[in-house]
């Protein structure tokens, strides 16, 4: 199943993809999709629904997927290949760091550049939902916690996250900085996380291409570490890390500037576009 809200921000509605792509209205049945809605029960009751019985919503406007996001935990460094362009050793353990939640952006609304910034650079990202209350899960266990999928690009600007001292999180927390769906696909789609295809272009021209499958901590590993050390609680985000071709990595480095478009998509997980503007005060 997959999940989106539509419509203008802050006027989404909830609703479902039908087998032809079709936004499905489910304004009907629930309030919003939210933590609630993410529960295992919540989800096979929005399963068993006709999507022929419920009223198409068309043309409208993708939002992030689903609300009430807690958290967006993120893990660096988990592509072999990207830690290699990044100068940077593999990690013996998930490097995680959080991005605010203030960053959360609709898959294809502007990438705003921060406030003097020079180095703002792309990432794309498996999402991974979380549906129940995960709390040091085993990583046999780990799945079962997770409701289900997204595509997130994880922008970031590398100036503020390498050069100025302190942890990563200001460089990747900027207001616009986490573009994330269309679409919030449930775990019974994805069998297995681990052979996803991915890519990112900028202005029509590939930077990245990968695959889930070469990520250094898989996304089970991820979700039992992490909930190691804080409580994972419904409706919180993971992005699990990039494959490489990111700005920073090409020689010279190349970043973003207003008037770029980053086009960028996971395979069974939709497509994100995104222009790129100068900063404004919002």
């Amino acid at each position: 199943m997959k999940l989106v809200r539509v419509g203008n921000p802050g006027a989404e509605r909830p609703g479902l993809i039908d087998r032809d792509g079709r936004v499905r209205d489910l304004s009907g049945m629930v309030e919003g999709i939210g933590p609630d809605q993410l529960a295992p029960a919540a989800l096979a009751r929005l399963a068993a629904l006709d999507p022929a019985t419920l009223p198409v919503l068309e043309g409208q406007r993708h939002g992030v997927p689903w609300t009430g996001v807690g958290k967006i935990i993120a893990i660096g460094l988990n592509y072999a290949d990207h830690a290699a362009e990044a100068g940077m050793p593999l990690p013996a353990e998930p490097i995680v760091f959080l991005k605010a939640t203030t960053s959360l952006n609709a898959p294809d609304d502007a990438v705003m550049l921060p406030f003097e910034s020079v180095k703002t650079d792309w990432e794309v990202e498996l999402g991974v939902v979380i549906g129940t209350t995960a709390r040091n899960v085993s990583k046999a266990q780990a799945l079962e916690h997770v409701a289900g999928y997204c595509v997130v690009n994880d922008v970031s600007e590398r100036e503020f996250q390498l050069e100025r001292g302190g942890t990563w999180d200001k460089g990747k927390g900027c207001d616009t900085f986490c573009p994330t769906g269309p679409w919030l696909v449930t775990r019974d789609e994805v069998p297995d996380p681990q052979k996803l295809g991915m890519w990112l272009d900028v202005n029509g021209e590939r930077m990245q291409k990968g695959s889930t499958a070469t990520m250094v901590f898989d996304v089970a590993t991820v979700v039992s570490y992490v909930s190691r050390f804080m409580t994972l609680e419904p409706g919180d985000l993971i992005a699990t890390g990039t494959p490489p071709g990111v700005g920073m990595g090409f020689k010279p480095p190349r970043y973003l500037k207003a008037g770029d478009v980053m086009t960028l998509g996971i395979e069974g997980l939709g497509e994100q576009r995104q222009a790129v503007v100068a900063y404004a005060q919002r």
